[in-house]
């Protein structure tokens, strides 16, 4: 996010509230007379630099070769991958899904297109604001949780060991409960990680209440 631009200013945003002590709660809110899109387009990036920084981490580990096509995916499912182009959807192993996806999102987001350059604020809003950048973070937001739940299933070990564990938890918590706040995840979506979301969605209803 450049320096005095609407992403930089909005990131701030977040960072401040952590940064001052705040709660995720807090973090997660819309601030005060900004756009719900823009907001939304702001953390979809802020997401994918956590999950690129946590994969980056083991994405050399010779491990990662051993995992054949249908496998590593959490108990009782498999992301298939689809380029959009021959509609079809491939069977891959769990480490090339995630490769895929992060490669998938970095396209978006690097597509002025489709994440436009803030130097013209409301020409960046018009496109945020749009039923086309809703779907395609919807997207976005989908399959980075199911990055998140190839890695809590097959490589939480791994981050354990290399003392990531509380990092990736946090990051968790922060993408789970803004997706919470804005619904940006369809319930079939989160069932394997139920064990994981049910309590951290508890957490986050109790914190709105009280």
């Amino acid at each position: 996010h450049r320096s005095g631009t609407m992403r930089e200013r909005l990131h701030s945003y977040t960072q401040r509230t952590l940064g001052a002590g705040g709660s995720y709660n807090d973090a997660v809110a819309l601030p005060p007379g900004e756009s719900c899109a823009a907001w939304v387009a702001v953390h979809a990036i802020d997401f994918y630099n956590d999950v690129s920084t946590i994969w980056a981490v083991m994405s050399s580990d010779p491990y990662l070769n051993s995992f054949r096509p249908g496998e590593g995916f959490p108990s009782g499912v498999e992301y298939r991958w689809s380029d959009g182009a021959s509609g079809e959807a491939m069977s891959v192993s769990a480490p090339v899904y995630i490769e895929k996806v992060l490669g998938w999102i970095a396209d978006q987001i690097n597509d002025e297109t489709k994440f436009p350059d803030d130097d013209d604020e409301t020409e960046a809003l018009r496109v945020f604001q749009t039923p086309q950048f809703a779907a395609l973070c919807g997207q976005i937001f989908r399959r980075l949780f199911r990055v998140y739940g190839i890695i809590y299933s097959s490589f939480f070990g791994t981050l354990e060991a290399l003392d990531m564990a509380p990092h990736l938890n946090s990051c968790f918590k922060h993408f789970m409960y803004f997706c919470t706040e804005f619904g940006l995840l369809p319930e079939r979506e989160v069932e394997p990680l139920e064990v994981l979301v049910k309590p951290l969605r508890k957490k986050y209803y109790a914190a709105k209440q009280g």
